[in-house]
């Protein structure tokens, strides 16, 4: 979101908006699923590195609409 990322450096509205929902349900689902590295992280611990990162990783509209959706079940 920052234009920061790989490999383009593409920033804000620059990404394409379904490449920046994909990020954000990419994200939930890596960091909620089992994995060999590291332990499963809760829904708010999830929900809270999603909000931490909102603006520099994540579009900050999209991340707070997500975030809100899970919360009311509605993903």
């Amino acid at each position: 979101w920052n234009g920061t990322g790989y490999p383009r450096k593409l920033k804000g509205n620059n990404i394409s908006i379904q490449a920046r929902m994909i990020a954000l349900a990419d994200a939930y689902d890596a960091m909620t699923s089992k994995r060999p590295y590291r332990e499963t992280m809760t829904k708010e611990q999830a929900l809270a590195e999603i909000r931490k990162f909102s603006g520099t990783q994540f579009d900050p509209t999209l991340a707070e609409t997500f975030i809100q959706m899970i919360l009311r079940k509605e993903l």
